[in-house]
Order: C-alpha cells, then structure tokens, then sequence
C-alpha cells in the first residue's frame, strides 16, 4: 500500500514538473512573439510618425467646396451636394486640426436652446399656489368692491327708471 502511495506522488510530481517545463517554453515563446510584434509595431509607428499627411494639399484642392457650405447649396434654383463626402470633409478637418491650424468652413454655432423642457404645469406649480396665498389674503377687499360696484350699480339702475318712469 506504501509503495502504490509512493509510486503515485512520484508520478504526479514527474507530471508537474513536465508541466512546468512546457509553460515555460511556452512562455519562452510568447515572449520572442511579443519582443517581435513591439518591433513591428515601433517600425510602423515610426514610419507613420515620418510621413506627414498631404492636408496642405488636400486644403488647397477642396478649398472652393469647403467654402460653399457643410452641406451643399443652391444653384440655379437646384440643390448641390458638395463635391467631398462629409466623411472625407471630417478626415481632412482632423487633419487640420491636429497640425494646429485653424479650420474656418464649420458654420456659425447657433445661439443654445433656452426653452426648459418638460410639462409646464410642472415648472410653474409653486408659483401659482403662491399667487394664490396671496390672492386669498386680498380677497375681502376684493370682495368688498365687488359688492360696492354691484350695489352702485343696482343703484343707478333705479334711478334710471325712475327717470324714465317721470318722462313718461
């Protein structure tokens, strides 16, 4: 029983250590593909950090299109799409931007949207239950008026009838 004990953890140490082996080749391996891809990759990030893109071209080519709209324009009562995609007019405008020259097609901004949103009721609750306290504080004197100016003018009425009743 000892021995099959034995024999079995040897066995198992033998099947670790040959797995140890294979990672670190396979580790060994990884690292020389990784070592090659940062070469590859610097050598492409230097070739592109050398070539400089031609947008002073670019700029001097498109500058009739640019000028006339970021959408098209009217021609002879006919609309026109511009001569250079809005995906192309973005490139380029990157390009500019990035070289840290002004780019003047963009259109003026317009002025920001003021207007709140939602349901105005909502918004304007508390003002009117203000208005309303302080309308309910007002209201004997109102009310007072109002049964002045009624009674002035049931009197008014009266004495119109009874002028009338005397012309008669």
């Amino acid at each position: 029983m000892a021995y099959e004990d034995s024999y079995s953890v040897d066995r198992y140490i033998y099947i670790l250590i040959l797995w140890m082996q294979s990672v670190s080749v396979l580790y060994c391996c990884i690292a020389a593909a990784g070592r090659m891809a940062g070469k590859a990759v610097k050598s492409v990030a230097k070739a592109v950090g050398e070539y400089q893109y031609p947008w002073q071209e670019k700029l001097v080519k498109y500058k009739d299109e640019l000028s006339k709209g970021v959408w098209g324009y009217w021609e002879l009562g006919a609309w026109k799409p511009l001569g250079i995609s809005a995906r192309h007019r973005a490139h380029l405008r990157k390009e500019v931007v990035l070289a840290g020259q002004d780019w003047p097609y963009d259109p003026a901004r317009k002025e920001m949207r003021t207007k709140q949103k939602g349901h105005k009721c909502d918004r304007i609750s508390a003002e009117k239950r203000a208005k309303t306290a302080e309308l309910m504080q007002k209201m004997p004197e109102m009310l007072a008026d109002y049964r002045k100016r009624k009674w002035e003018r049931k009197m008014k009425a009266e004495e119109d009838a009874a002028r009338k009743s005397l012309q008669e």
